[in-house]
């Protein structure tokens, strides 16, 4: 074991990790400190890539590989004077001395080091699968892993003749998703597994089947609920062809495999120097990155973060997030000031295919974990002045405090969800609430979005849920609601004799003042859960009602939630009786 001592004069920097939050605290310190020996070591061979590309390059939307690659040491030491050692992986840190002992190919050494910045990663979570090691198996994390697939991809299409290959992606995350999209680009039979209970479980149940429905459009076999147990050979004359069995028996056959069912932080060798750890296995970290070692700061996948509007610790595995950690390290490591780390709020967003899905704050399912009171609201809002060429529905969903705070929103759409999305969550950053929704200017122009935008119609619909202006029922309560309440369908005919449920009853919106008696004999004292399609109409019902003195609240979301939520609606409870 040699020792590396050599070092100009200036601290001695040491960034164990490269990509988002390893490179983003290098080029920092560079920038505070000209003098600063700054030594990045990474144990791949790719120290500043855009992993976030990965799935775009394997579908030919990214052609050109170099594209991924941001940064190689050669550049780095060209633009910023830094020592990047790819290829090198730090073993373990003798804290007393201050040291990290490093093995590349040449051997092990140890390195100095006055601050220590950890920026390890994350690493894949492996499912205990049998099989895992056969050939056909693959991860979509790095550019190897990338380049693996798009050969296997390439033996594949090149011998399979007409029958285009099969592969089976387990795990339908945001990883998993954007591994399917570009599977099928391929040209590839695609089976989506997903333990869960629905696609993409981040996203709330009522709107994650917008983007079931969307997969099966593009040819996906959707198996959810369901686990993979096992991977084995298979004899059907296609070199490395398996087979997949499920844990609700089912067997797949696949060429190609893709496993992405999370990840977990990469912290053993912050474990092994004895720094302090969350409950969760992340590093633990103060405001300004520094670990349980004064001299240690950790940034990116590894670290626990606390959840903003929660306040639960977790690791969350964002480019955003590390890239400003990576920052802040170097702010502190060079005595700057620093913009504290603030709690996270998880905004994340995929395409798939032509719908793109969003979410930012707490979820109802971390909500209701957490025990948080809160109301739900649920629009279907055009994306820009319905009037004009082009307008796309967005399904939006939001959480709010009893005191009107928002807590988190989600949203689905082919259009003008990314916009919505990063407005509410620069409002929940800024402690914002239905009110502050309610009143905020936003640029308007018709083919850009409405005078009154989804996000003030937000702040609108909330106001009146809160204030009691519009009692509203949820679709999850469906059951109670059809066996203790009057059902009253307020849409047209038309639209009530193409689907509607069981036993309500259907009086137009426009002619329910006319029929108001009728209403009170059907309710015979019960409670009237009005509906319609999106919630407006039966909106101004339920007014109507209200003002007579009668028991009555509005479908969040209408129709258009209720069918999302409980696909069977519609279909299995289609029903003639009650009209009128």
């Amino acid at each position: 074991m040699t020792s590396d001592l050599t070092a100009p004069a200036g601290r001695r920097i040491v960034i164990v990790g490269g990509v988002a939050g390893g490179m983003s605290a290098a080029a920092r310190a560079r920038r505070l400190d000209a003098r600063a020996r700054i030594v990045v070591l990474e144990q791949g061979h790719y120290v500043s890539f855009a992993n976030c590309g990965l799935p775009y390059h394997l579908s030919g939307e990214i052609p050109d590989r170099s594209e991924l690659l941001l940064h190689t040491p050669a550049s780095l030491a060209r633009t910023l004077d830094l020592d990047v050692r790819t290829g090198h992986r730090a073993l373990s840190i003798d804290r007393a001395v201050r040291k990290v002992t490093v093995r590349s190919a040449a051997g092990t050494y140890t390195l100095p080091y006055d601050a220590l910045i950890l920026a390890p990663g994350a690493e894949a979570v492996r499912p205990p699968i049998d099989g895992l090691d056969h050939p056909v198996v693959h991860s979509l994390r790095t550019v190897p892993d990338v380049d693996r697939v798009r050969a296997r991809i390439d033996a594949l299409t090149d011998a399979s003749g007409q029958d285009a290959p099969t592969a089976v992606v387990v795990g339908a995350g945001f990883i998993g998703l954007e591994a399917v999209e570009a599977l099928v680009a391929r040209g590839l039979r695609v089976h989506l597994v997903e333990l869960a209970d629905h696609v993409l479980p981040p996203l709330d149940a009522e709107l994650a089947p917008l983007l079931a429905e969307e997969l099966l459009t593009h040819g996906v076999h959707l198996h959810l609920g369901a686990s993979a147990q096992s991977v084995a050979a298979m004899d059907t004359g296609s070199a490395g062809a398996a087979s997949v069995t499920l844990s609700d028996g089912a067997v797949l056959s696949a060429d190609l495999v893709v496993v992405n069912v999370g990840v977990r932080p990469a912290s053993r060798l912050a474990r092994d120097a004895g720094l302090e750890l969350g409950a969760r296995g992340a590093i633990r970290v103060d405001a300004d990155q520094r670990t349980s070692d004064p001299q240690i700061w950790a940034v990116g996948d590894a670290v626990e973060v606390i959840q903003a509007v929660t306040g639960a610790t977790a690791p969350v595995p964002l480019a955003g997030p590390a890239n400003r950690q990576g920052r802040r390290a170097a702010d502190s490591v060079c005595g700057r000031r620093t913009t504290p780390q603030a709690p996270v709020l998880g905004t994340a967003i995929v395409r798939v295919f032509g719908l793109t899905a969003a979410v930012t704050g707490a979820s109802q399912t971390q909500l209701r974990a957490a025990g948080i009171d809160h109301e739900v609201v649920h629009l279907h809002p055009a994306h820009h002045a319905g009037y004009f060429p082009g307008a796309e529905q967005i399904h939006l969903v939001a959480s709010f405090a009893p005191d009107g705070a928002l807590l988190g929103a989600q949203a689905v759409g082919r259009a003008g969800v990314d916009k919505r999305i990063d407005v509410l969550a620069t409002a929940i950053r800024a402690g914002m609430g239905a009110d502050d929704l309610a009143e905020l200017e936003l640029a308007y122009a018709p083919p850009y979005g409405s005078a009154k935008d989804p996000v003030n119609m937000l702040g609108f619909v909330a106001q009146n849920v809160l204030d009691g202006t519009m009692p509203q029922w949820q679709a999850w309560e469906l059951d109670e609601v059809l066996a203790t309440t009057l059902v009253l369908d307020v849409r047209s005919r038309a639209e009530y004799d193409g689907g509607h449920l069981d036993g309500a009853l259907n009086i137009p919106h426009t002619e329910l003042r006319q029929h108001l008696r009728a209403v009170r004999e059907a309710a015979a004292g019960r409670p009237i859960s009005v509906r319609c399609a999106s919630g407006v109409r039966s909106y101004l019902a339920t007014r109507v009602l209200l003002a007579e003195g009668l028991d009555a609240r509005n479908l969040s979301g209408g129709w258009l939630t209720l069918q999302a939520a409980r696909p069977g609606v519609g279909r299995a409870e289609l029903s003639v009786a009650g009209r009128r």
